[in-house]
């Protein structure tokens, strides 16, 4: 994976988002684009551990840690990790690590949930990163990730460009793009069960849902 796009990436985003949501709460989860909208942890069960691939400024596995879930986040920007370390020190059992997901799956210990939410699932070839979770995952354990959905009759490998500010050369990125049933079929061919693929509705009508994805091993 271009790791120099996700620090782009990072270096774009570094400033944004809520600190807060409208419960006052420092920290909740979120499977969807959208504030305070659609399903949360509660989708996971009961899992004793957890790893968060693409963890961004860390808030999801924060909040599963705040609920007694030991965590780790990984993510391939530096920037992000960094932040996620520093702002949620104060938490445990959380840990933050910078690396490429199938790099850190190739060694690490088993999970009881394996969560990306607009990260490595949707940025990794699930030929590759789809066997690589199975074989990290306890037995019955969930892996369930979410994104955007894809575009009509654009399906597998689609790329992109991201560019932090002021950086006139951007770099190439690329997404794996399926229909729910498209995802149902590729966890079902790498031994995954209990799969439930959907598009969560947007709050209007007018607006993009998310596609979000549970499976067992």
């Amino acid at each position: 994976m271009n790791s120099g796009a996700w620090d782009a990436y990072a270096e774009a985003k570094h400033h944004t988002g809520r600190t807060v949501n409208t419960a006052g709460e420092s920290t909740w989860f979120n499977w969807t684009q959208y504030a305070d909208h659609g399903p949360g942890a509660e989708l996971l069960g009961t899992p004793a551990t957890a790893l968060d691939l693409g963890c961004g400024k860390g808030r999801n596995a924060a909040h599963l840690a705040k609920l007694g879930v030991r965590t780790v986040g990984i993510d391939i920007a530096a920037a992000r990790c960094e932040y996620a370390a520093q702002h949620w020190k104060h938490l445990e059992p959380v840990s933050f690590v910078h690396a490429d997901a199938l790099t850190y799956l190739e060694s690490s210990p088993l999970f009881d949930a394996v969560i990306s939410v607009f990260g490595a699932v949707w940025f990794t070839d699930p030929d590759a990163l789809l066997p690589a979770i199975h074989a990290r995952l306890t037995g019955g354990g969930v892996l369930a990730f979410s994104h955007e959905p894809p575009v009509a009759g654009s399906y597998g490998a689609q790329g992109a460009y991201v560019r932090a500010p002021g950086q006139a050369r951007p770099h190439a990125i690329r997404r794996w793009e399926y229909e729910p049933g498209m995802w149902a079929d590729l966890l079902r061919d790498h031994g995954f069960t209990d799969i439930n693929a959907t598009i969560v509705a947007a709050p209007d009508s007018d607006s993009l849902g998310t596609l979000l994805v549970t499976a067992r091993r």
